[in-house]
């Protein structure tokens, strides 16, 4: 009975200032944050029985080894291990809602492991980023083994946004071939990645761009019953993604033209008028940079949220926008850092490729350029994605990127394989696209562009696990491609 009080009081104590962290052995329990408890007496010992919304834990206490306002160690044993165990209950600041919830899924994710393959050991869990190794800690990571063969394991929780989800197979790819790099006793025979229930289907369809898929085992969990079933590489699903008919783009242009035109002979090298991806809004781009979109019936102008309906009243104020912009939005331009230079670079860039696609390779036809055909669910994805063609026929997939991104090759890739699944049915001659030059059947080139140092360190190593089928060319620009495009490197 005295044991009991003397852990009731003392856990009292620290529990004062709010729910202490609670670590056995050194190891933070994260499953506990936010802890309740209750002590019994157990003959010279207490019961003690912690719980949350997440996990319930129950320990025999035989001794208070620590006691102060801030740090209660008590020591416990465990059934079935003879030696005791130290339990710790340390008030600490509270840890960031994200970090907590991805601690908490570790664990969450070791039980699935443990329950799913019985017959493997779990080597390692980690959640924590390796920056060295382009490892991102929005993951958990870890590896397991049986006999001398290894699992990579990566797991998203359920409470990951949709970029993080979709990131998933580059980091999965990045992590397999480090612990490849790495294994001594064991060989990493491929790669097994978990997310939650109805959130695969981007990542299944990405394995098809795969030199081996069927290294790579895709995993849904319910995070409610964390059942798990294995995604096969068929259940990619319907894609979300289609085409405009060419002639209804055609019409839209035309019905704004009269005043987009107008807008664009106040700098005719450096405006150009389009369609929003995936709509029939026209939009009035000064090198990139939207300036005026036409939409019901109206053209607005202005820069962001800032816009107005271009009255006859207001057209002073677009003259004087235009010329601002040929200021502050020149290949020349002597503040470089200024905002209007600075915004949105990799439409600019967007602009002189298909203003000039031979640049990239002189076998591309600077007639044939589309942009973001076929079009996605998700519309602009923060990628440009430029369609041409060669001058015998051949499709072509442009990615461009203006600053480093490690997801650039899965996000070609995945538009890859789209374009391939449209002309495969012969969609883009039957909407109205190339309608000058006979494309051939052979699947699409892919074109990788961006500033030389803009490559992140990473894509020698997804491009790797790619598909022979998928001829990638790399190009790297120089530095001051806003100057004009000039090709330093070729792979």
């Amino acid at each position: 009975m005295e044991l009991a009080a003397e852990l009731r009081r003392a856990l009292d104590g620290v529990c004062a200032a709010g729910a202490p962290e609670v670590r056995e052995n050194g190891e933070w329990i994260a499953a506990l944050d936010g802890m309740q408890y209750e002590v019994r007496p157990q003959g010279e010992a207490a019961l003690l029985h912690l719980w949350s919304g997440q996990q319930s834990l129950v320990r025999r206490v035989v001794s208070v080894a620590e006691e102060s306002r801030e740090r209660v160690v008590v020591e416990v044993a465990r059934f079935g291990h003879a030696r005791l165990a130290r339990l710790e209950f340390v008030a600490a600041a509270p840890r960031e809602p994200r970090f907590v919830d991805r601690a908490q899924f570790s664990g969450r994710l070791r039980q699935i492991l443990t329950d799913h393959f019985p017959d493997e050991t779990v080597v390692s869990l980690a959640a924590s980023a390796d920056l060295r190794h382009s490892i991102s800690g929005s993951y958990t990571r870890g590896l397991t083994h049986r006999g001398s063969e290894a699992f990579a394991v990566l797991g998203a929780s359920p409470n990951e946004d949709g970029a993080t989800i979709d990131g998933i197979l580059t980091f999965g790819l990045i992590w397999l071939q480090h612990t490849r790099d790495r294994a001594k006793r064991h060989s990493v025979s491929g790669l097994r990645l978990f997310l939650p229930r109805g959130k695969a289907s981007v990542i299944s369809h990405r394995l098809n761009a795969l030199a081996a898929p069927q290294e790579v085992e895709l995993y849904e969990y319910d995070p409610l019953y964390w059942r798990v079933r294995r995604v096969a590489l068929s259940d990619a699903g319907n894609l979300a993604t289609w085409i405009v008919l060419r002639r209804e783009i055609e019409q839209a242009i035309a019905a704004a033209l009269p005043i987009a035109e107008r807008i664009r002979l106040l700098a005719p090298d450096a405006i150009r008028i389009g369609v929003a991806p995936g709509t029939q809004e026209v939009t009035v781009r000064f090198r990139g940079l939207e300036i005026a979109r036409w939409r019901l019936g109206a053209m607005w102008f202005g820069l962001g949220d800032h816009q107005d309906v271009l009255i006859p009243e207001k057209w002073p104020a677009m003259q004087t926008l235009v010329r601002q912009l040929d200021v502050r939005r020149h290949p020349l331009a002597s503040d470089t850092k200024h905002r209007l230079y600075r915004a949105q670079p990799e439409r600019w860039l967007e602009t002189m490729v298909a203003g000039d696609p031979a640049r990239i390779d002189a076998r591309l036809d600077p007639g044939q350029v589309y942009t973001q055909v076929p079009a996605f669910s998700s519309g602009d994805r923060g990628i440009i994605d430029l369609l041409a063609a060669t001058r015998d026929g051949r499709l072509a997939v442009i990615e461009l990127k203006a600053s480093e991104d490690i997801h650039l090759v899965m996000q070609a890739v995945d538009y890859w394989l789209r374009v391939r699944w449209h002309h495969d049915r012969d969609d883009f001659r039957r909407f109205g696209y190339f309608p000058d030059t006979p494309l051939k059947s052979k699947p699409p080139l892919l074109y990788l562009v961006a500033p030389g140092f803009r490559f992140h360190p990473a894509t020698d190593i997804v491009l790797r696990y790619l598909s022979p089928e998928i001829e990638v060319s790399r190009i790297s620009l120089a530095e001051n491609w806003r100057r004009g495009l000039k090709v330093v490197f070729r792979q």
